[in-house]
């Protein structure tokens, strides 16, 4: 009795699912990889210069950085407004002031009051349009001395928005704020009896970003608001773009 032997199983052919790549192919696999990562680093850049002027306006105002009085915290609790009874009473006086590019009056209605730490206080501001076109207007505020910013609060105004006066127009603008009587356990503040607040109006124009901000130089604007004495890094469309590193491989190439 013979035995047959069966043939060994076919092994199916290997299929090369890829080539070697060549040196041209993985420097331009390279390049594109560059180029992306290029490319999310200035949009990131951009993105971080868009926002720097309201972070850093929402930096001061919760800090009460170089005279930012305070605004949109925590201290609007209603057992917070409540005058501290047997303090001493505070002057709060009110400066206006406005660009000569702008074609409006703007003035105190009062020349001051006096608060007790705790005590809410309403004051109003006028504004007058003198032109025969209307125009907008935006306004910057910083209060001294830097000391008392932290403390001084403000739960209503116009600074920083958009107004828009008809030709001929006058209109009253409120200032709701309080003095948080916080400042009573700060030993800088103990000797403070006077606070000047200022304001500073604009002609609005509106930027490369399409946000509104004053039309004046920006040394006269920082002082306006008390960074004058500050020195500040360039505004973004003011720094020299650098080179991205796609570019000069190409020109060196």
């Amino acid at each position: 009795m013979s035995t047959q032997t069966s043939p060994p199983p076919m092994r199916p052919p290997r299929i090369n699912t890829g080539q070697k790549k060549t040196r041209s192919e993985v420097h331009a696999a390279k390049n594109r990889a560059l180029l992306m990562y290029s490319s999310a680093v200035i949009i990131m850049a951009v993105g971080a210069s868009y926002a720097a002027v309201p972070l850093y306006r929402m930096f001061c105002a919760a800090t009460g950085f170089a005279g930012t009085p305070k605004v949109g915290t925590g201290r609007f609790e209603a057992e917070r407004l409540v005058p501290v009874e047997g303090a001493r009473r505070i002057k709060v006086h009110f400066n206006a002031d406005k660009s000569e590019q702008l074609p409006w009056t703007f003035t105190p209605q009062q020349k001051f009051v006096s608060v007790l730490p705790g005590e809410t206080s309403l004051a109003f501001y006028k504004a007058k349009n003198t032109s025969d076109r209307d125009i907008i207007g935006i306004a910057t505020y910083n209060v001294t001395p830097d000391r008392i910013a932290p403390y001084f609060s403000k739960v209503e105004c116009f600074c920083f928005e958009e107004q828009r006066l008809l030709a001929g127009e006058e209109v009253d603008m409120p200032l709701l704020f309080f003095l948080d009587k916080d400042m009573l356990d700060d030993p800088a503040c103990r000797n403070v009896d006077s606070v000047v607040l200022s304001y500073t109006f604009f002609k609005a124009r509106r930027n490369e970003h399409g946000q509104l901000e004053p039309d004046a130089p920006e040394d006269i604007v920082q002082d306006s608001l008390g960074f004058g004495g500050y020195v500040l890094a360039p505004k973004a469309e003011l720094r020299t773009p650098a080179a991205s590193p796609v570019s000069e491989r190409s020109q060196g190439s």
